[in-house]
């Protein structure tokens, strides 16, 4: 009998590698998690919310200056693209991102983007890209150093964090070829086409070319941007196999990038690093960013 995708016979079988919900014994405990720091980032630091970075409702992004320097220097600047799989949540419940952080002296600018079934995901890309030019551009008015601008993501967000990595950004924006200094790809998926076999299609709606044109681990090119590509160690086969499919691609370039899972994380809790100034992940990108 043919397979569905790989060596996956079944839809079930697939839904189990890819819906890291099923894994706990709470499946809303995440949401809970996410939703209480968030809130507290947001009363406790200062910040510059639902700022238009386009036309739509939608496009929107949350700054979080950090504190000005002695020197009067801009901060370096990190983009968080949140996940859901394109078609949950927004960046109200990824505020957390930037408790970790300000204390480092780092800006974070939170994403928000249209969800499908409403938009496509090449919709969903174009706006993250869109965000990205728009702080590129912009960030120096709230205190950020545009020359000093890393980017990231988490799931669905790590997807687009690969997406903005192969954009030509000269050509279509005029900006800098390569104008990220560091990236952070936190379980991403970067080969979209067992998604199709899911759970997710009737919401996400995969055809040949949205997968063709949204699949970054056959995207790639030369970029000097350092990456980590990252997923927690308990998370399922497939997505270990992301991460090695891309780091691969990644490497093919002769581009820098780290292929290291994060111990005892899950799918969850794997970006729970970037609200600990402490933490490797955090420290990692202050390395990269911070002078």
């Amino acid at each position: 009998m043919k397979k569905l995708y790989r060596d996956f016979d079944n839809q079930a079988q697939i839904d189990a590698q890819y819906n890291p919900s099923l894994a706990l014994p709470d499946p809303a405990a995440p949401g809970r998690h996410f939703v209480a720091q968030s809130e507290k980032a947001r009363a406790t630091l200062p910040c510059v919310l639902d700022v238009p970075y386009g036309p739509t409702r939608e496009e929107t992004l949350d700054i979080f200056p950090a504190a000005s320097r002695p020197d009067g220097s801009k901060a370096p600047v990190f983009i968080f693209i949140h996940g859901g799989y394109w078609r949950a949540l927004s960046s109200k419940e990824f505020s957390c991102v930037a408790l970790g952080l300000q204390p480092l002296g780092i800006t974070s600018v939170v994403v928000n983007y249209a969800l499908a079934p409403r938009v496509s995901i090449d919709e969903i890309t174009r706006q993250t890209r869109a965000a990205a030019a728009w702080t590129l551009r912009n960030i120096q008015n709230y205190g950020g150093d545009p020359a000093r601008v890393g980017i990231g993501g988490h799931s669905a967000g790590g997807h687009l964090t690969a997406m903005c990595l192969q954009t030509p950004w000269a050509e279509d924006y005029g900006l800098p070829q390569d104008p990220f200094k560091a990236a952070l790809l936190f379980s991403g998926l970067y080969d979209i086409e067992p998604l199709r076999y899911s759970y997710l299609q009737p919401q996400i709606q995969l055809d040949d070319g949205i997968v063709r044109r949204n699949s970054p681990a056959f995207l790639t090119r030369p970029c000097a941007t350092p990456a980590w590509v990252t997923w927690g160690s308990l998370e399922s086969p497939e997505f270990a196999r992301q991460a090695e499919i891309y780091d691969a691609a990644w490497r093919g370039h002769g581009n820098a990038s780290e292929l290291r899972a994060i111990d005892g994380a899950d799918h969850f809790t794997v970006i729970r690093g970037l609200e600990q100034p402490d933490s490797e992940v955090a420290q990692w990108l202050a390395a990269k960013l911070v002078r």
